[in-house]
């Protein structure tokens, strides 16, 4: 039996250890991203950046959910079953008892009511339009027109004192009145 060796070029070398890098390096990527943790992080993501289209602070308690049991995938390996029980009870468990709170803290009114008191209540305006009991009309304040409600009948071109708002809506009372 004869031994034959080939001889290998040192192109053909590099070209083939670029090649074996190149493969391993993609398979440990893809290797990476197909782990429990990964993929329960991307979804907690995912749940995130759909509360943003989504309005009602209700996909960001799943997204707490979802990395809830990623962190648990880093340090246990529980079944696929065990991680959806897991998932969908935090997820309720924080919706029922801090989504009430989370949306108090981010769309409290106490703000917004600082800023009429500041900013409108007790403020003379001048009605832009016929402002009557049962119909709405126009006044102007600081050169911008807001829609107004009284109890008072009040007249174009009228001076009124803005005594507190709806929404958008300013409630007036006429100077007169007073």
């Amino acid at each position: 039996m004869t031994y034959q060796s080939t001889i290998i070029s040192p192109t053909e070398s590099i070209a083939y250890q670029f090649n074996k890098f190149i493969f391993e390096f993609n398979t440990f990527e893809m290797e990476s991203f197909l782990n429990a943790p990964v993929i329960w992080f991307l979804i907690g993501f995912a749940f995130l950046l759909l509360e943003f289209v989504v309005p009602g602070l209700i996909l960001f308690f799943f997204a707490v959910g979802a990395w809830f049991v990623a962190i648990l995938c880093l340090f246990f390996d529980p079944s696929i079953n065990i991680q959806l029980v897991v998932f969908l009870s935090v997820a309720i468990l924080t919706i029922l008892f801090f989504r009430k709170w989370a949306t108090n803290l981010l769309w409290s009114k106490k703000h917004s009511t600082e800023l009429m008191e500041d900013e409108f209540l007790g403020k003379t305006a001048i009605a832009e339009s016929y402002i009557g009991p049962g119909q709405n009309g126009k006044v102007n304040f600081k050169g911008t027109n807001w829609d107004a409600f009284s109890e008072d009948i009040i007249q174009n071109g009228e001076n009124v004192i803005i005594i507190g708002n709806d929404s958008i809506l300013l409630i007036v009372k006429s100077t007169k009145a007073l």
